[in-house]
């Protein structure tokens, strides 16, 4: 907050007012600029954005002299690695674009190399107010606006209500039950004997309840629920904190489930697991909601309908409710004055607020306004406008804005090696625990009991040596 404070302050100062920028008079609609936006959007986020682009071309655009270009390059990956590389004025590569979405760590390292604009000089305090305060700190570095927020996304527990409705019958079992981690984790477990039971001819061969993507931020957000934030950044350095005890908590309730058989990460997405049938509940981003299947399709090709309960994400019990910050953010290049203010000017238009919740409404990211981060406004605006939205989709939106608005939102600051980092702990988990569990069932079938072998994998001994490991693995990188 103090440095969002500042920023405002430096803006004051710098008397930012759009209406009265100098850059406004180099803009010539008889010789419009043209703006080339680089995106990984897909599916209704592509055709969202491409809408828009073409009602800003069409009016605000015309009007100014500025024309958008929007391309998707491919994944995150594949764009973040093609930004780099016009960044680097690589053999072949293209010309770097005037905007493109990133990531922080990676808008941190080509600002290190003095590729981004500062986008502070184009916007007044009171413009830069108007956006939800964890956003805009996202995007700072060094008390500079780096990082234009345009379309954020949380994360919630997605369950198939279907499936769920059967079992919370069978087991005595609640949605209350799924508030907290150590409740879900209760809950697999039962899920587990459950579906064992229904085949009392094979033994163990319950199957697993749930799912998550983005480890990481189980990880991350865990422990931030905990009180400790695992990689603390000041002043461009960085600190890791690994108190054991949190990192136990962290390692119980996800490894040692994994390892039972509670919990599955088989496909790419686990809204995957869950269409084949593997689980019935993940936590994912809301940015996914859309893509919740509405069927189970089993290997024998037999099918049914399901549907979908949302769920705010689960918090350690005694816990503070924190969730992950997360999506991209529209990053300008450092190249002329005028190119920079004629980008930003876009993305104000882009995100004013009746528009924002437009483009929330048809692509599933999260409003950036506080302004757009109200239900009342965003219903009114659906039910004025006669939206046909599925009712499922708007749960799901409720569910998110509920969360943006009742959770503190974390996301950790951008930090040498901090992509990295984040796959040290995915792997560590993920890798780990599918190992861990690959060796029990291979103990099992070999004549071990089932008990026999979650000892000789689920142990302080194994946990001691993982911690040691990982500890030395991040201390090493960072």
């Amino acid at each position: 907050m103090k440095k969002i404070a500042a920023l405002l302050c430096a803006c004051l100062i710098l008397g930012g007012c759009s209406s009265q920028n100098p850059y406004e008079k180099e803009l010539d609609p008889k010789n419009p600029i043209t703006l080339t936006l680089w995106h990984y959007y897909n599916g209704i986020q592509k055709t969202a954005l491409d809408n828009m682009i073409e009602e800003f071309n069409n009016t605000v655009g015309s009007e100014k002299g500025i024309v958008v270009e929007a391309n998707n390059v491919g994944s995150i990956l594949e764009l973040t690695d093609k930004v780099k590389e016009a960044a680097a004025g690589k053999v072949g590569a293209s010309e770097m674009p005037e905007i493109f979405t990133a990531y922080a760590d990676t808008a941190y390292e080509l600002n290190a190399d003095g590729y981004v604009a500062d986008l502070s000089q184009y916007l007044s305090a009171d413009e830069i107010s108007e956006y939800v305060d964890g956003y805009v700190q996202e995007g700072m570095f060094d008390n500079e606006l780096k990082i234009f927020p345009a379309a954020k996304a949380t994360e919630c527990l997605q369950i198939n209500k279907t499936d769920w409705d059967r079992f919370a019958e069978a087991a005595d079992v609640s949605l209350d039950d799924l508030k907290t981690v150590e409740g879900l984790n209760e809950v697999a477990e039962k899920y587990y004997a459950y579906t064992d039971a229904l085949t009392p001819d094979i033994n163990n061969d319950g199957k697993p309840f749930f799912g998550r993507d983005a480890v990481a931020n189980y990880f991350i957000i865990g422990c931030k629920q905990l009180g400790m934030e695992i990689f603390e950044v000041k002043d461009g350095q960085v600190t890791l904190n690994f108190d054991k005890d949190v990192i136990r908590k962290i390692w119980d309730n996800y490894y040692v489930p994994y390892v039972k058989g509670y919990y599955l990460d088989k496909g790419r997405f686990r809204s995957d697991d869950v269409k084949t049938g593997d689980i019935i509940s993940f936590v994912g981003s809301t940015s996914g909601i859309p893509y919740f299947p509405t069927q189970v399709i089993k290997d024998d090709n037999t099918s049914y309908d399901i549907d979908v309960i949302f769920q705010p994400v689960p918090v350690f019990e005694g816990g503070s409710k924190v969730a992950v910050q997360q999506g991209a953010g529209m990053v300008v290049s450092k190249t002329s004055e005028v190119k920079e203010y004629a980008s930003v000017l876009f993305l104000k238009w882009f995100t004013e607020t009746e528009r924002n919740i437009d483009f929330t409404i048809n692509s599933a990211y999260l409003p950036v306004k506080k302004e757009a981060n109200d239900l009342e406004v965003i219903h009114t605006l659906i039910k004025e406008n006669d939206i046909d939205m599925d009712d499922s989709i708007l749960a799901g939106l409720d569910v998110a804005i509920n969360t943006v608005n009742d959770y503190e939102l974390f996301t950790s600051k951008a930090f040498d090696h901090g992509t990295e980092a984040r796959s040290l702990l995915q792997a560590a988990l993920i890798d780990d625990a599918k190992a861990a569990r690959q060796q029990v069932i291979e103990l099992i079938n070999s004549g071990s009991s089932r008990d026999e072998a979650l000892n000789q994998l689920i142990n302080d001994q194994i946990f001691d040596e993982w911690y040691s490991r990982l500890k030395t693995e991040l201390e090493k990188l960072i």
